[in-house]
């Protein structure tokens, strides 16, 4: 319990103190967010963020394993990394946004195969084209779940503290079950998260920047596929990350059914149209609706909970009604008022 805490402390406080140069230095150098029709912002916001989380975590996570490393500690990180440096090179305008979905997400994913961390869904039920399975389903969710994190930083606080909530309760979760790697990663991100929050909640002083929500994202996602309860049953072991991570997955689930409806990519047609900007315009304020999504995932939480000590059928009674209800959600705000994005216009 005392290494946790001090892992969640030193990460905590080197992002709280580091966002404050790092923020000038931002100023400095012109990495800044400029204000558009399709952000809510007004002024121009530093947007070097990630930069601070990134040194919280990787700080944490030096001084809590104190050199006993893994290579799967190193693939995570150096997955991590790639998709920070990505990210930074992105803020700064020098890639087109499908870099990072087509390849460095991708490939972040490749270094977490090759690292020997992959889903563990399929094989165990089938033995011949299980791993086969499991290797799309690891791609897949590391891209969807990275993908998902990078698109949710469009309000103040939003994406810290949706990511503090779900590192939490992975920290909870690999502290019961013993695995030291996934609790001490799991505590550095909570912490770095929390400490950038001072900043970032609204009114925010600084922006994460894609290199801090695929930064998050990445190791929201890893500990996903780490993670393994192992007082329970194999079955519905996998319903616990996605429990874990239900505003992200729910958010990109709606904005992906609202875009595609209209003729849009949906990781391509950036707006305000997530759920955070329904729930704004529905009248609970920036602020509230950033409350109400961390009520989601604080409930998103609990659930998992509820699976990890129940049965097995009463898990996946439970996992459709929770499917059955996001998709009813999903469906009644996308009614919600939003400003829609224009599809583009081709010429004949």
């Amino acid at each position: 319990m005392l290494a946790t805490l001090l892992t969640v402390a030193v990460a905590m406080v080197a992002s709280l103190v580091l966002t404050v140069p790092v923020r000038r230095l931002a100023l400095q150098v012109g990495m800044v967010d400029l204000p558009t029709a399709r952000k809510i912002h007004v002024a121009p916001m530093p947007l070097l963020g990630g930069l601070a989380i990134y040194c919280g975590v990787l700080l944490a996570t030096l001084v809590s394993l104190r050199g006993h490393w893994q290579a799967e500690t190193v693939g995570i990180l150096g997955g991590a990394t790639l998709l920070g440096l990505v990210g930074l090179l992105d803020d700064r305008g020098l890639l087109h946004h499908q870099v990072k979905l087509f390849l460095a997400m991708p490939a972040a994913a490749v270094i977490l195969l090759v690292s020997g961390i992959r889903a563990n869904v399929f094989t165990p039920f089938l033995p011949k084209y299980g791993p086969v399975l499991d290797v799309a389903l690891t791609l897949v969710w590391v891209v969807g779940v990275t993908a998902a994190f990078s698109i949710l930083d469009h309000m103040d606080g939003l994406c810290a503290g949706v990511a503090a909530i779900g590192a939490a309760y992975f920290t909870l979760f690999a502290s019961l079950a013993g695995q030291t790697i996934v609790r001490v990663l799991a505590a550095a991100t909570l912490g770095a998260a929390v400490g950038f929050l001072r900043w970032n909640f609204k009114p925010a002083k600084i922006f994460m920047g894609d290199s801090g929500a695929m930064f998050l994202g990445f190791l929201m996602a890893t500990l996903g596929l780490k993670l393994r309860p192992d007082w329970m049953p194999h079955s519905t072991e996998w319903i616990v990350p996605v429990f874990i991570l239900l505003v992200p997955i729910f958010d990109t689930f709606l904005v992906s059914l609202s875009r595609a409806r209209r003729g849009l990519l949906p990781f391509a047609s950036p707006g305000k149209d997530h759920t955070a900007h329904r729930l704004s315009n529905l009248g609970c304020g920036q602020r509230g609706a950033v409350v109400v999504l961390y009520g989601l995932g604080v409930l998103g939480g609990a659930l998992a909970l509820g699976v990890a000590y129940w049965r097995a059928t009463p898990s996946y009674i439970l996992f459709v009604v929770v499917a059955v209800t996001a998709v009813v959600g999903a469906m009644a705000l996308e009614s919600a008022p939003y400003e829609a994005q224009r599809k583009p216009h081709r010429p004949l």
